[in-house]
């Protein structure tokens, strides 16, 4: 069932969402080359709960942790570890979800750390553009398709692959809502947007092929030929004319300054 939010829902969202977008810039602030992933999950939800939030995802059909650390060919869901020890050249993707208010918020944004070959940060501008092409068409009485359309087309085109195993979905009182939201698709297909619906919007871009493994921890999926994926997400609320972007990325574009890709 899809659960269309009222204004004042969509507030709340929007709170729970400027919380996300803080902690992921606490985050920001930590990441350099000889950190672990575990010293930032553990910043993460110190952060969280100071301001009144839970982190969602601990302990969501037993995952570990606050945060999901995915690094380099790890695509989405890498659990964070005293062992992964963040090296120059690295590329991070940090996802996680925040419940406050008793809604939840749901955002991730792929960081390099310190320096990055021209390639993979291409790779990480393509995907964060793909997002926001995707956001223009979250709009009221476009359709499903129309999203995955806009992000395929864009990457496709610079010849970077979309992954299909994992795709966007809807946001509310649950982490996961319907509708999936796919990274690819065709235009005019799908179901009808409508004023309400709140999406997780997130692509997941990777520089080789497309197909994924899951590691022996049953979480961490990885890119097949080990070459690097990016991604990006932003919770938005479907409007008329113009979707309405609930999570931010604004707080961590100030802690990068001339790293912000």
């Amino acid at each position: 069932m899809i659960f269309l939010k009222t204004d004042e829902e969509i507030e709340l969202l929007r709170e729970s969402n400027d919380l996300l977008g803080r902690t992921l810039a606490e985050v920001a602030k930590g990441l350099k080359p000889g950190v672990t992933t575990a010293q930032l999950d553990t910043l993460a939800e110190q952060f969280i709960r100071d301001n009144g939030g839970i982190p969602s995802c601990k302990g969501f059909e037993g995952y570990p942790a606050t945060l999901c650390t995915s690094v380099n060919e790890q695509v989405v869901h890498g659990i964070p570890s005293e062992k992964t020890v963040l090296r120059d050249g690295d590329i991070i993707s940090v996802d996680l979800c925040v419940l406050k208010n008793g809604f939840h918020a749901d955002s991730a944004y792929t960081f390099p750390v310190g320096e990055v070959s021209d390639e993979v940060m291409e790779l990480l501008r393509t995907t964060k553009q793909a997002l926001y092409l995707g956001i223009e068409q979250a709009v009221t009485g476009h359709r499903l398709g129309d999203i995955g359309f806009a992000i395929q087309n864009h990457c496709e085109r610079r010849h970077f692959s979309v992954v299909r195993d994992f795709v966007g979905h809807g946001i509310g009182r649950s982490m996961h809502e319907e509708p999936e939201v796919c990274n690819f698709g065709r235009r005019g297909n799908g179901i009808v947007l409508k004023t309400g619906m709140t999406l997780a919007i997130e692509p997941m871009i990777c520089l080789g092929k497309k197909d994924v493994v899951i590691e022996r921890d049953g979480w961490t999926a990885r890119t097949v030929d080990r070459k690097p994926a990016a991604h990006y997400e932003l919770s938005v609320a479907v409007k008329p004319g113009k979707a309405d972007i609930l999570s931010t990325f604004k707080y961590v574009e100030q802690v990068l300054g001339e790293r912000y890709i």
